[in-house]
């Protein structure tokens, strides 16, 4: 699966909607509460399976309510939509650091081949 990564530091700032996590390797992420929750990996987004997926619009202004760690492997966090089924994994969330500018483009091309809005 590849290297395993812990984070080494976390700030939900509901001020800004942003989530920092900085990891052990010292990669650092930055992510707007509007891409978490459009990407959330829960089966409510994600669906079961791909043809399942579900493309969320309406989230520009979504907010965090809070954030609590699962176990020793991930992040709960609680939108102000009360979205909250979402575990993302410390794997998950790195994955999508790395993968950040592509995963937001994809989504705006859902967005746009929908006819929908953010």
């Amino acid at each position: 699966m590849g290297v395993t990564v812990w984070p080494s530091d976390i700030t939900l700032d509901r001020t800004t909607r942003t989530l920092t996590i900085d990891f052990d390797d010292g990669a650092h992420f930055v992510f707007s509460a509007e891409f978490l929750r459009v990407l959330s990996p829960s089966a409510e987004v994600q669906g079961h399976s791909p043809d399942q997926k579900v493309t969320v619009p309406g989230k520009r202004n979504v907010g965090f309510v809070g954030a609590e760690e699962v176990g020793n492997y991930a992040l709960k966090i609680i939108f102000d939509d009360r979205h909250d089924s979402g575990l993302y994994t410390w794997q998950a969330l790195y994955q999508m650091g790395l993968n950040h500018d592509s995963l937001w483009q994809g989504y705006l091309d859902e967005l746009a081949a929908k006819g929908l809005q953010r």
